[in-house]
């Protein structure tokens, strides 16, 4: 059952454990849309290790919160979640947005993190604008499977909501992942999809060489490779998994 964890300002972070066992698993979305894309990706996963997945705080199912949620906000309510939770040295995996704020919280506790994977991470520098994040999406929902982006359309318009989502999105483009990722000592691997035009290869290799103990991967398919290659993400994410633990 998903638990509602209330932080400070009126935050509140929905948690969903999936798995058996504690979990050494923490997957954590980008802007706009929820835990339930991970779906394909946590049924991959359920056999392997036990996780626990977050809605942040304005999205999914957890309510708007009351003030604006800079990346470090939203990081500092997963870390309060884990230490509710009596949860630590686990995996952070962070989709899109998601991978910034999982880079945050790997930089602020290091004493809950043991290692970091940064999905399809933003923002690319050469695209930190809307127009060109806008144009670079447009092109990613041509080359998503119809679930995929009816499962993002669904969050964005009916959980989230479309002035909730323009609030946060200059927290997004400000955000600078590639500043954070140096300061890392925990080992770090960045993933994308070989056709996802958000993340392109030239940032997602460049991002991986500037951690300390950093690495690469791809796995077919455009952005939410969640959903295009679940299997694949999940023996990579496990893999790495037991390397850090």
């Amino acid at each position: 059952m998903p638990r509602t964890h209330d932080t400070t300002s009126g935050r509140a972070l929905v948690a969903r454990r999936f798995g058996v066992g504690a979990p050494t698993l923490v997957l954590v979305h980008g802007i706009g849309v929820s835990t339930r894309y991970f779906g394909p990706t946590i049924d991959a996963l359920e056999p392997r290790r036990a996780g626990l997945s977050v809605d942040l705080p304005g999205f999914g199912r957890a309510r708007n919160p009351e003030e604006p949620q800079s990346i470090d906000d939203h990081a500092d309510a997963v870390a309060k979640t884990l230490d509710e939770e009596g949860l630590d040295r686990v995996v952070v995996v962070g989709h899109s947005m998601g991978a910034q704020v999982a880079a945050a919280l790997a930089e602020a506790r290091p004493d809950l993190v043991a290692g970091v994977v940064l999905v399809g991470p933003t923002v690319d520098p050469v695209a930190r604008s809307v127009v060109r994040q806008a144009l670079r999406l447009g092109l990613d929902m041509t080359r998503e499977p119809v679930r995929s982006n009816l499962t993002v359309l669904s969050d964005y318009l009916f959980r989230s909501g479309i002035p909730y989502y323009l609030r946060q999105l200059p927290t997004m483009l400000g955000d600078r992942i590639e500043r954070r990722v140096p300061n890392l000592t925990q080992p770090v691997l960045v993933i994308r999809g070989d056709r996802d035009p958000v993340s392109p290869g030239e940032w997602s290799r460049s991002l991986a060489g500037l951690a300390q103990r950093g690495r690469h991967e791809e796995v077919p398919g455009p952005h939410v490779v969640m959903f295009t290659a679940p299997e694949r993400l999940a023996s990579l994410v496990d893999s790495f998994a037991g390397e850090c633990l």
